[in-house]
């Protein structure tokens, strides 16, 4: 399984009224990660021909993180089938390596110009093994 890896630092605009990072900021970087992982990981002409929409999302917030904390997160594919695919993001505090969030997506693959589900390819599939 191929593990993509990021790291960011919290802001100001990332924190909601508890001055913690806002749950909705966690939604964003779960898919700001998975299309990183997607476009370091294929060609131009892959993401030309392809779009991933999210069917399904399921998060845990474990542990809060706050200004200036440095987060590490984690990606990486468990299933491929048909037109869906399983994500799973990990979110830690870089210093300590806990456990901030953890979320497990589904989402389905489209035709770039039909806008229809497109069977996954095995050559996209096996760019995430």
């Amino acid at each position: 399984m191929m593990v993509f890896e990021a790291t960011r630092s919290v802001v100001s605009d990332d924190l909601d009224d508890l001055m913690h990072v806002n749950n909705v900021r966690y939604v964003q970087w779960v898919q700001d990660i998975a299309k990183s992982h997607w476009e370091a990981s294929t060609t131009p002409l892959q993401q030309q021909e392809n779009i991933w929409v999210l069917l399904s999302h399921h998060i845990d917030y474990k542990s809060a993180a706050k200004l200036h904390d440095e987060i590490h997160l984690k990606t990486y594919v468990t299933r491929s089938e048909g037109v869906s695919s399983t994500r799973i993001v990990e979110m830690y505090h870089k210093n300590s390596d806990k456990l901030i969030v953890k979320s497990e997506t589904t989402w389905c693959l489209l035709d770039a110009t039909s806008k229809k589900p497109k069977r996954i390819s095995p050559e996209i599939a096996k760019v995430f093994r």
